[in-house]
């Protein structure tokens, strides 16, 4: 289903106050409700390479698969929806790509990148990521991360070596564990859950939320939730305010009513049965 008009998606993406060059890349293509993050790393313009090549082959990947699946269908063995799978496929992809260009180009060995995206279908949101690019999700006022950094300190919080306060302060919380290009293989975390209207989902690179604490985010949230253009702005601008010290970006969706996806009456109807 092409949900133009009904997700409103605004995304910004800033050099910061420190770095010379970008290397974040952002993407949405609100026909397939898909928004895309990532946030390269490694080399001279390694990283911009690395983000590049993964939001372009996940772009790639998706804007082929989507259109042909019955949205929310999901697959009686594993589980997830054909949305998911189709995500997690298209990072793996996206994977293989970076690997094989960092072995076989010198100028870009050891790049990487993280990576969040988001799949909006049939009243649902699918959210795939790898690293610490996140995904937050405000609702009824109140701002909830939901996906889980892929780093050592927030592997030593877990475990309870630190609380989520001490986290904030160490130095060495940018220690990524799993990237994009840095093996032949790697481990997606996938994500589904009901999107109601009203809902805002914000996609961000580390740049914002080093920065930026939770609290602050969220109250910038109930400052300027109404307007994604203000908003957008208003995280970008506090993330400088804050030191800037790595590129910011950061990208907005939220659906303006419901979007169920529609069926052919015999769908409907082994629904029922069921």
């Amino acid at each position: 289903m092409n949900l133009k008009g009904i997700l409103e998606i605004v995304g910004r993406s800033d050099t910061g106050q420190v770095r010379d060059h970008n290397e974040d890349y952002i993407v949405d293509v609100a026909e397939i409700g898909l928004v895309v993050l990532a946030d390269g790393m490694g080399g001279y313009k390694g990283g911009e390479v690395a983000s590049a090549i993964a939001v372009n082959t996940i772009v790639e990947e998706l804007k082929a698969k989507i259109p042909g699946l019955q949205p929310g269908e999901s697959d009686k063995e594993i589980g997830y929806t054909q949305e998911s799978i189709a995500a997690r496929r298209s990072i793996i992809k996206a994977n293989e790509i970076i690997y094989k260009t960092s072995r076989s180009q010198a100028q870009y060995q050891g790049m990487g990148t993280t990576v969040v995206l988001g799949v909006f279908y049939d009243n649902r949101l699918t959210v795939a990521h790898v690293g610490d690019s996140r995904m937050y999700r405000y609702r009824d006022h109140k701002l909830q991360q939901i996906t889980v950094d892929h780093t050592l300190l927030q592997e030593l919080v877990d475990r309870g070596f630190y609380s989520a306060e001490e986290a904030q302060e160490s130095l060495n919380r940018n220690l990524v564990t799993r990237a994009l290009g840095i093996e032949t293989t790697v481990a997606v975390d996938i994500h589904e859950e009901m999107a109601l209207p009203g809902d805002i989902y914000l996609l961000c690179s580390d740049g914002l939320n080093d920065m930026v604490g939770d609290e602050a985010i969220a109250s910038i949230f109930r400052d300027q939730g109404e307007d994604l253009e203000r908003l957008a702005d208003g995280l970008i601008k506090a993330a400088n305010e804050g030191g800037g010290k790595d590129n910011i970006s950061v990208l907005l969706a939220c659906p303006s009513k419901a979007f169920p996806a529609k069926r052919q009456w015999h769908q409907r109807f082994a629904s029922w049965r069921s």
